[in-house]
């Protein structure tokens, strides 16, 4: 017997929502899907909530379990249970419609930003653009995407900007990036490289923990990063911090934290280095100014060595 915590929504009857519990003795075995699907058809009709293939292969059951997101087809309801209770939640960033039902307007909407559609300008051939293996290889993960929303309901950079593109569509804009049939790679990076594109994402990994595809998202905006770099896309704040964090450690063996920011900024952008001072004036007045003249690490040869083993 476990108790299912769900939270429920009614905007034509409440503007707040609340929880509800319900009694539910589930066989083994038994996903949460199937736990829902029972709590619907026996004991309260009115719940609302999105379901088709049962499988893991359609999304559409996206939905938090216990404070993350998952499909409920996919999860066994004995592993959610903790002191007797499964607390069920609508995905986050996205507005609730009705209970676990949320509304995928501005999901889809950025899913749009990245053009999720192949550029080519040369003339169609008669049968079909083929690749090989090898090819296809290095967008196979990003294809394997189901649109399910559960990286983008648990990315925490979503939560403070809404103006982020966010894992799922960039994952999906690594595909087209990576796609050999594909020829607006630069014009793509340009785009991806503007804020609120890759280099705004903040490596917590919370997308590749929630996907539940071998899609790792975060390891794919990695690799559109890398094209960025590799293109000579450099007019941004993440790529010269990253540039910037790449020649300090190659250089000493460690990081120049007193030249990173002004390098990340741009020497010329004298906007930003502006907003920089009151953060520069807070660390001097409370000591933590990094050293002006910086130094090597003791180890720095056996780092240089690194660098010219993996060809930088």
């Amino acid at each position: 017997m476990a108790t299912f915590r769900i939270k429920r929504y009614n905007p034509e009857k409440s503007p707040d929502s609340y929880y509800q519990d319900f009694e539910y003795d589930f066989p083994e075995g038994a996903t949460l899907l199937d736990c829902l699907n029972e709590i619907k058809w026996t004991q309260d009709g009115s719940l609302t909530y999105r379901m088709s293939c049962r499988s893991a292969i359609c999304g559409s059951c996206g939905m938090k379990g216990n404070g993350h997101a998952l499909l409920a087809c996919q999860r066994q309801a004995a592993h959610l249970m903790k002191d007797g209770v499964v607390t069920v939640e609508p995905m986050g960033n996205m507005t609730p419609i009705k209970d676990l039902v949320v509304d995928f307007k501005p999901f889809w909407e950025k899913i749009d930003q990245i053009k999720p559609y192949l550029k080519n300008k040369e003339k169609p051939p008669e049968k079909e653009r083929r690749q090989t293996p090898k090819q296809f290889k290095v967008i196979d993960d990003a294809s394997t995407c189901i649109m399910c929303g559960a990286c983008y309901s648990d990315c925490q950079m979503l939560e403070v900007d809404g103006n982020f593109l966010g894992p799922a569509a960039l994952a999906k804009a690594q595909r087209f990036v990576g796609d050999s049939r594909d020829t607006a790679t630069l014009e793509r990076i340009k785009e991806l490289s503007q804020p609120g594109g890759m280099w705004d994402c903040t490596h917590c990994g919370e997308c590749v923990e929630r996907c539940p595809k071998p899609v790792k998202p975060f390891d794919r905006i990695k690799e559109l990063m890398a094209v960025g770099l590799e293109q000579g896309v450099h007019g941004n704040v993440g790529a010269r911090h990253a540039l910037s964090f790449t020649k300090s450690i190659k250089k000493s063996g460690c990081l120049n934290e007193a030249t990173l920011p002004v390098e990340s900024i741009g020497y010329f952008n004298f906007k930003g280095l502006f907003d920089l001072l009151p953060v520069g004036l807070r660390m001097l007045f409370k000591g933590k100014i990094p050293p002006l003249i910086h130094k090597s690490c003791e180890d720095v040869k056996d780092v240089k060595r690194i660098f010219e083993e993996l060809g930088e």
